[in-house]
């Protein structure tokens, strides 16, 4: 079961919510076949700009349901606090959602909550590689969700519906990024399949470079995350993590977007490999001795999630980038994944948007689109949320 597919548990008819330790958040999460990394504890301890705490739901004295809540203040307004549980909570998603929200809501308006933000790991709608395939040669479809035909989950539009007739606002863009985690992403299923499977599935494209790679002589290598470097002013960093970092920044100021610290990536090897040792991967990949490309790669259970990548200017016809991504997907193959997650696209198939690259590339994998429940907010204290949610429009999001 990917974590898109609800717990499975009875709802609660007295449901309380409170505190639980690290321990017994990981405990429960551990007992899942799937969770998102986002709502392990570690990823707490990742996030250091904000408070985080573990909060359990219990049908007595069972534990049945776990939730890492991140808190941030509001600018000027120190003592209010968003709370936000990204792709979380661990709930069952499947019936009465209210007995599992009310609880929380009530919980965190009185630590002094404003609003409550979450991600429901519910999915909405799925597309198949074919049906984008289509779409995309299609000069008259613009989007994925003006594609004829695709597969509807029941449970995803019960919570959607049940969100908005609760109050709760949805924050999801429309061009499916945003400031939060994205509503759109892509997936290749795993389960039941086996390497030459996922290889027939990819496109002619994928297979020749994934071969390339290979003829070339690209290796890839599991990366060392044990501290070692150290900058000045901060604490020591793997030498792996530092060239990861590097070619990071490279690839940043060559796409064009804002990389984050070493710092950063340093707390998220350290933390995350700390909980689990099998939660955070590093792989580089070399030829002749260059560094050509890396990624990250995080799993829970049975979901995979391709987090961080890097690459080259240089020597990108040796595709790297490829052999980097067979391998964490045949990792992942190993460990008994149920989904290999390539995280976000956007909705566009017009050939005209300088996002619908992203969707291409991430199609000759063979797997496919999901649109998910999406984020939302419910206001608790309406006057602050209204401020709060203005300071954001004015700073852009």
């Amino acid at each position: 079961m990917a974590y898109s597919e609800p717990v499975r548990t009875t709802a609660p008819t007295r449901p309380t919510v409170r505190p639980i330790s690290a321990a017994e958040h990981l405990a429960f999460v551990r007992a899942q076949r799937s969770v998102s990394f986002l709502q392990t504890p570690a990823w707490g301890r990742v996030k250091t700009e904000w408070r985080s705490e573990s909060l359990g739901w219990f049908d007595g004295g069972r534990l049945v349901g776990a939730g890492l809540v991140l808190h941030r203040p509001v600018p000027r307004l120190e003592r209010f606090t968003l709370a936000y549980l990204p792709e979380g909570p661990v709930i069952d998603w499947t019936g009465d959602i209210d007995a599992w929200l009310d609880p929380l809501a009530a919980y965190l308006k009185a630590l002094g909550a404003f609003a409550v933000r979450l991600g429901p790991p519910v999915c909405t709608d799925v597309w198949s590689a074919d049906e984008i395939k289509e779409g995309i040669a299609d000069p008259g479809t613009r989007r994925l969700t003006g594609l004829p035909t695709r597969w509807t989950d029941p449970v995803g539009a019960h919570v959607t519906d049940r969100l908005r007739d609760a109050g709760w606002l949805p924050q999801s863009p429309e061009d499916g990024f945003g400031v939060g985690h994205p509503q759109f992403k892509y997936e290749v299923p795993l389960a039941g399949r086996t390497e030459d499977d996922l290889l027939k599935g990819m496109n002619q494209l994928w297979r020749r470079n994934i071969r390339k790679a290979a003829k070339e002589g690209v290796e890839v290598t599991l990366g060392d995350a044990t501290p070692g470097y150290a900058a000045a002013g901060e604490a020591a960093v793997a030498d792996d993590v530092k060239a990861f970092h590097d070619l990071y920044v490279h690839t940043a100021e060559r796409d064009r977007f804002t990389p984050r610290p070493l710092r950063y990536f340093a707390t998220m090897f350290a933390v995350l490999g700390a909980e689990d040792p099998e939660r955070i991967k590093l792989y580089l990949a070399r030829h002749r001795g260059d560094l050509v490309a890396a990624t990250v790669m995080v799993r829970v259970g049975a979901h995979a999630v391709y987090a961080y990548g890097a690459s080259s200017t240089g020597k990108r016809e040796v595709r790297g980038s490829n052999a980097c991504q067979w391998a964490m997907i045949r990792d992942a193959l190993a460990a008994d994944c149920d989904v290999y997650d390539l995280r976000g696209i956007t909705p566009t198939l017009d050939a005209d948007d300088p996002h619908v690259g992203l969707i291409k590339f991430k199609v000759g994998t063979g797997g496919r689109a999901v649109r998910y429940v999406g984020e939302w907010d419910l206001p608790l204290r309406p006057l602050v949320y209204r401020t709060f949610d203005l300071y954001m429009k004015r700073r852009g999001r």
